[in-house]
């Protein structure tokens, strides 16, 4: 397995390659195949405005902006986890394990109760919970030992209490309840360009601010003592690097729900694959996470078309055995 990995990080340029295909493929995929029983070659067509209105109405009304959705979800939890794990140190860290995700997902279902009729505060809304919870978590981990096992015991804790109030808001306010249990599953059906815009621009924005600080990352992953040794101010980092994080799983949870495990199961595969140089980790996290989530949420219309799966449920059942995985190959606190 060690000499595997070695190719792979030796031949980079070709891993970058297959890992752009697969997304490509599982885009094309998404675009192609669904529980409409609309043909690939249709698809196709009616993308261009040709064949049955129905026809065109699906691809360019469904089927696009779905698979715009997925890929944008998979490459922002995926390079949010990234971060969120380089920051702290620590590879159990996945979005939804240490409760970004429920944070997300507390604030936007709040706005979404308080205001129904300004979307545009969803994303904003859901980026502040997750820079919250994130903050939160991490701040409860320095105070009580921050050892691996207890800042996951500490996410763990804070986002059952932010799901606890996910439930209550769904409760007490109805309207704001409707398709909540798509939400807290995780899901993309449904989903317009139109809401895709405010969350997109600021997953991109995310993106570019976690790329440009990709040497920072690299020197915070080492420790608060290497940082200061180089002269890095490690604090005012770390909050633009977990405001990063945060802008990336906030907006796509607005959107996606609450999608689990991608954050956690993208980053260890990318850094089998590319190694753990940021600067590598954080585009191959993106390209995987794409290709992971627009695949999956294929698989999920398809397997029991005409029926359909919330896509976080296949995303679940990959990435909870993943998680127990990790758990078990630590040692000491430490990854063996």
């Amino acid at each position: 397995m060690r000499r595997l990995q070695t190719s792979f990080i030796q031949n980079k340029p070709l891993v970058f390659a297959a890992l752009a295909a697969a997304a490509l493929l599982a885009a094309a995929a998404s675009l192609c195949f669904g529980s409409s029983g609309l043909s690939a070659a249709d698809t196709l067509r009616a993308l261009f405005g040709q064949g049955e209105a129905s026809a065109v109405a699906i691809a360019r009304h469904v089927r696009a902006p779905r698979t715009l959705a997925a890929v944008l979800c998979g490459a922002g939890l995926a390079v949010g986890g990234a971060v969120i794990q380089g920051v702290l140190g620590n590879p159990l860290a996945g979005p939804n394990i240490i409760g970004v995700n429920a944070g997300a997902g507390f604030f936007a279902i709040l706005v979404s109760a308080a205001a129904p009729e300004v979307y545009g505060l969803v994303p904003l809304a859901a980026f502040v919970g997750a820079l919250a919870a994130c903050f939160l978590v991490y701040g409860l981990a320095r105070r009580t030992g921050a050892s691996r096992i207890t800042l996951v015991l500490a996410g763990v804790a804070v986002s059952s209490m932010l799901s606890a109030g996910i439930d209550a808001v769904a409760t007490l306010a109805p309207d704001a309840a409707v398709g909540a249990n798509s939400f807290l599953v995780g899901g993309l059906s449904g989903v317009t360009l139109q809401r895709l815009v405010l969350p997109g621009a600021l997953i991109a924005a995310g993106l570019l601010a976690a790329f440009a600080l990709h040497t920072e990352l690299d020197i915070l992953s080492l420790g608060d003592d290497v940082a200061r040794s180089v002269g890095l101010a490690a604090a005012p980092v770390r909050c633009l690097l977990l405001g990063a994080a945060a802008v990336l799983c906030g907006a796509s949870v607005s959107f996606a729900g609450l999608v689990g495990f991608v954050g956690l199961i993208v980053p260890h595969a990318a850094r089998f694959l590319v190694g753990g140089e940021s600067r590598a980790l954080l585009p191959a996290s993106a390209l995987l996470g794409a290709a992971l989530v627009a695949g999956c949420d294929t698989l999920a219309r398809v397997l029991f078309a005409p029926f359909e799966l919330p896509v976080g449920i296949l995303l679940s059942l990959l990435g909870g055995p993943f998680f127990l995985w990790l758990l078990f190959r630590q040692r000491g606190g430490r990854l063996s």
